[in-house]
Formats: structure tokens, C-alpha cells, sequence
């Protein structure tokens, strides 16, 4: 079966491409599940790619206004193990009228610039 835009999994690898695009960004794969990030700080948790929890990813959003409007999203929730305080939000792949790719890509984009070195920022902006 072919994948849609709509599929979560595109939505996942889509996300997970644009973040590799990311002056000095890697992959890894810490607990068993994807996360990327650039001078060894995590900016954003993509999970497992199977497994029993549906699939999701989460992003540092330190403006305020994306903040508030990520934990509008359906099934968004702060981030578990207390990063949610520092601006985490977990945010499901699957849930109906959620995100899609585009705007997930944009806090991606600011979750890597809540954590890169400024080296990395002014080559993302140059």
C-alpha cells in the first residue's frame, strides 16, 4: 500500500529528512528510538519507527505563541520526564486534524535553533 501525505509515517520521515538538512545535525539512536541533534543536544525526538506507541515526535518551542499553538493540536500534550517545563511539546502523528509536515518542519526549525551553537545559525541564515 502506497503512502499518502496524510500517513503518519510519511509525516515522521518527511520531518526526519528535513531535520538531517540541518547544519550539523545527526541522527541517533538512543532507547531504541530516533532522535536528532546538533552538537549533541536533541532537538527534536522522533520515537520509534515501530512499536506499540503510535507514532509521534517532539520539539523545544521557546516562542510563545508557537508554544500555545502546538498544545492546541490534537492529543499535543508538555513533554514527559519534565522537559515539558523548558518548553517541550509531545505531539501525536496520527491524531485527526493535527499538523501537518510543513508546520511540523517550521518547529523543527525552531527547536534546532533553541539549541545550536550560533556557528550553525549563521550558516542555516547565510
Amino acid at each position: 500500500m502506497a503512502k499518502t501525505a496524510e500517513d503518519p509515517m510519511a509525516v515522521r520521515e518527511a520531518v526526519r529528512e528535513f531535520a538531517l538538512t540541518l547544519p550539523g545535525a545527526v541522527e541517533e539512536f538512543p532507547w531504541g528510538e530516533s532522535v536528532v541533534k546538533v552538537n549533541r543536544k536533541v532537538f527534536v525526538f522522533l520515537g520509534a519507527e515501530e512499536g506499540e506507541r503510535p507514532p509521534g515526535l517532539t520539539v523545544k518551542l521557546t516562542d510563545e505563541l508557537t508554544h500555545a499553538h502546538a498544545l492546541s493540536c490534537p492529543g499535543a500534550a508538555p513533554a514527559g520526564y519534565g522537559l515539558g517545563r523548558s518548553g517541550w511539546v509531545a505531539l501525536p502523528l496520527d491524531a485527526r486534524g493535527g499538523p501537518g509536515a510543513d508546520l511540523l518542519c517550521d518547529w523543527v526549525e525552531e527547536s534546532y535553533r533553541a539549541v545550536a551553537p550560533k556557528r550553525f545559525l549563521a550558516e542555516l541564515d547565510g
